[in-house]
Parts: C-alpha cells; structure tokens; sequence
C-alpha cells in the first residue's frame, strides 16, 4: 500500500469519455509512487508498463477529445487558451466571454442563414424554366439580397468587436511623446511604481524604446517611453548625434503604431525682453509633425501638462490647459477624447491627496480605455460575448465579409436578374459567393468545414505545455 486516498469514476465528463480519478495527498514522494505504479497495471507478460495501453496524455488532449466529442467547438477551445495566458482581470472576463456557446451559435445561425439564401438562388438555375414560383425571380433574388444586407451588418458589426476584444487581449499599446526632459520617464517610474527608466536632466538619456508592460484598473497596457523629440534650433546647444537621431526614428515609428499616445507638455520658464521669467508651454515641430501623422481612426491622443508644481499658484493651471487647447487648434493638431490633464510626478507632502493629478490622469485613461473596448452594434444580450472572438475569428469574419460584398455588389448592379433569362452565370457566381462566407463561418467553429481544425488545436496546446497543473494518465483499452 502507497498511501490511503480516493478513487472517483465519472461517465460524464467535458471529454465525453469515461474517466477514473485519484485523489491523493500533495507529498513529492507519494505522487512520485502513484505516477509509478499506474503503468504497472497494464504490465505484459515480462512485468514490463505497455506504452500502448497506459502513457502520459500529452498536453491538451483531453481538451482535443473533447473537440472531437463534440463536447466542445474552436471558439470554446481557443478561449480555453486565453484563459490560460489571462494576466489581468479583463482578460480572464474576455476568455470567459469566449468560453460560453454564444459566439458559436451566432456563427452557427449566420451559417445557416446564408445556407438557406443559397438554396433559394440555386432553384433558380435548377427549376426556373420546370416550374412556377410564387414570386418573380427578380423578387427573390431582391428577397435574398435584403437577407445578405442585414447579415453584412451584423458581420461588420461583429469584426469591430473582435477588434476591441483583440486590445484586451493582447494589451493597449500606449506611448509617451514629448520633448527631451518633458517627464516622460518620470510618468513611466510612476505609473509602474518603480525606477524603471532612468531620470536625468540631461537631454537624450532615453536612446530607445523602453517597453514596460502594467495592469491599470485591470486592462494590461504596454507602455513605451520614447526618446525626446528635438531639433538643434529648439532651445538646446547640444548637437544631434547619430544614436539620438536613430532613437527620435524609433521614437516617431512607435507613436505611429500606438493606440494611445500620452503627449507631455512640461511647463517651462523663459525670459522675456522686459527680464521677467514668465512659465510657458510649447509643442515643438518635432512633436507636431509626429502627431499630425497619427491615424486617428485607430488612435487616441491624450495631452498632458507636466511639471505643474512648478507654478506658484494653482489657479494658473486652468489659465495654462487653455492656453494648451489653443495651441492644439492652432498647430491643427489631433483632437483628443478627453480634457488637457495637468500633472507632475514629483512627490506630494500630503501621500493621501492626489494634489499632482497622477490619480486624475489615470481614472481617465481607465474610462478611455472601458471606451475602447466597449462592444457595439449588437443586442444587449450579446454585448459581453461579442468581444471574446479571436483574431483568428476576426480574420475569417472579414473574409466573410469580403464574400457577401462581392454578392451585394452584383445584386446592386443588377446582373443578377438581367441574366436569369440568358446562361444564368450571374446566379452562379452569386451563389457561389454565399457558399464561401458560409465556408468561412464554418471555418470559425471547426463544424462542416475543418481544413484548419489541426492547425488550431496545434497552436492552443502550445499554451497548454506551459500551464499543465496535473498529471494525466491515459488509458487506451487493448
């Protein structure tokens, strides 16, 4: 005897296949004991473990069992692997999402929709000069053509949500922008809560681009702290060197990729002819001309003040962020959802008091980002679910997509109805484009169309081999 413990059988199970289980204390050297002995039970006659019958599963075939069972389809497989790799509360509620029957039966009921619009096209090449039908084959054909309409709405209404799902997935990429000392790692250390970036008044000290990744507020963000942006006229004496100047190209390449870019404006002091050494804000050429670049259908700009402590009076600061919002109309620069922020990351007397607006900015970024990735277009009921589709998803709806267009664009030109009465190979080609997105939408669940189901599983169980809890025998009757 081993050690005392607790057999279960269980016949239904999420593989769909009988399974025994053996409950034991955690001790090394029992589990050690039991995994050795298990073999043995399916010993030949040489007192040999016969491979065949009893091995170690390999990683995620029991969930690949349940695909085959039936128990299971792609889209539940996949968010059985995100849930895996979740690192932050809003990507473990989007592996949820996916993990429910919602998203396949969607597919499954759009699927068989375009199944159906097909069937009533192909009677039209089938039995069109045969027999009679209630209505004319241009109201039919305009029948069907309202159908794939509602259908192409739904569609596209699902890819933008994949794409939300898709930032809480793989994480917001965030940038920080400005000119050399305008606080940019200084933002980073905070918001990270530790030196990460080195802080200096040195102009140029950040060369690359620092990538840092955070949970804020439950969204995982990739922040970057890019290196100032500068011209050797703007202020400095220092020359441009070729590292600094490989570093502002980086820098310029990173925002552009963003999907937030943070634009620091430090307060600065400079004199006037009068002697006097009043505070100003400027957004340099460099700066601008990067911003003006942006895509601002994918991306959001956020300006901030920085270094507002340097101001003697509090009151000042409103006078600044509209001196700040007319210099942004001014330049023509991006508009920006939320307000100018006015922020300093030096440290507070009273730690209790947001009294720098650090809290201020991030409570806003937390409601930018919920904005983001906010569903749309889709009844309540579906809000939640709609964001747990995968890129892999994403794509085979756009190529879905793809197809129902090339079939509106026909109806709308009418072919279709001109040609019913010539060679019906407009009718065909219509056809033909609906049974593709249906293929497409089959593609998504691994039901009626599985050329890419391997491929799938194969990269699903990579994340399993990380992640294995327990160890699995299994037994294959002889």
């Amino acid at each position: 005897m081993l050690q005392s413990g607790h057999c279960t059988t269980l016949a239904q199970t999420v593989t769909g296949e009988d399974v025994l289980e053996l409950h034991v204390h955690g001790g090394t050297a029992v589990v050690r004991s039991i995994l050795g002995v298990i073999p043995l039970a399916a010993a030949n006659e040489s007192g040999k473990a016969d491979a065949r019958i009893v091995r170690y599963a390999e990683p995620g075939e029991f969930t690949r069992r349940a695909f085959y069972n039936n128990r299971l389809d792609l889209t539940q497989v996949e968010a059985l692997g995100d849930t895996l790799s979740a690192e932050t509360e809003q990507q473990r509620r989007i592996a949820v999402r996916g993990s429910s029957d919602v998203l396949s039966k969607r597919y499954e009921s759009w699927r068989q929709s375009l199944l159906y619009a097909r069937g009533e096209l192909e009677a039209l090449i089938d039995f069109s000069e045969d027999q009679h039908f209630d209505e004319s084959p241009e109201s039919l054909v305009a029948s069907v053509t309202e159908q794939v309409l509602g259908l192409q709405n739904q569609v596209k209404n699902a890819i933008g949500n994949a794409s939300r799902g898709e930032l809480l997935r793989r994480g917001i990429d965030i940038a920080l922008l400005g000119a050399p000392n305008a606080g940019k790692s200084s933002l980073l250390n905070y918001v990270v809560g530790r030196e990460a970036a080195i802080v200096s008044e040195e102009e140029g000290t950040t060369r690359d681009v620092m990538e840092i990744g955070v949970d804020i507020g439950g969204f995982y963000c990739k922040f970057g702290d890019l290196a100032g942006l500068r011209t050797k006229s703007e202020g400095s004496v220092t020359d441009i060197g070729r590292v600094e100047q490989e570093g502002m190209r980086r820098a310029k390449e990173r925002a552009l990729v963003a999907d937030v870019v943070i634009v620091l404006i430090p307060v600065e002091r400079a004199q006037d002819s009068d002697g006097t050494w009043p505070f100003r804000l400027e957004i340099n050429s460099e700066v601008a001309a990067t911003l003006k670049s942006c895509d601002m259908e994918k991306q959001r700009v956020v300006y901030a003040i920085n270094k507002i402590d340097l101001i003697d009076s509090r009151e000042s600061v409103p006078a600044m962020q509209g001196l700040l919002k007319q210099e942004i109309s001014d330049l023509s620069l991006p508009h920006s959802p939320l307000p100018v922020m006015a922020v300093s990351c030096a440290p507070t007397r009273d730690q209790g008091v947001d009294g720098h607006g650090m809290q201020h900015l991030l409570e806003k970024l937390i409601g930018l980002f919920e904005n983001m990735t906010a569903a749309s277009g889709i009844s309540s009921a579906n809000l939640e679910s709609s964001l747990g589709a995968t890129e892999r998803q994403r794509l085979l709806l756009e190529q879905c997509s793809h197809e129902l267009q090339i079939y509106l664009d026909q109806a709308h030109q009418d072919s279709i109805s001109h040609k019913l009465d010539d060679n019906n190979m407009d009718v065909v080609l219509a056809a033909e484009s609906l049974r593709s997105a249906a293929d497409c939408l089959a593609k998504i669940t691994g039901r009626g169309q599985v050329a890419n189901v391997e491929e799938v599983l194969g990269v699903v169980f990579e994340k399993y081999a990380d992640h294995s809890y327990c160890f699995s025998y299994l037994y294959t009757p002889g």
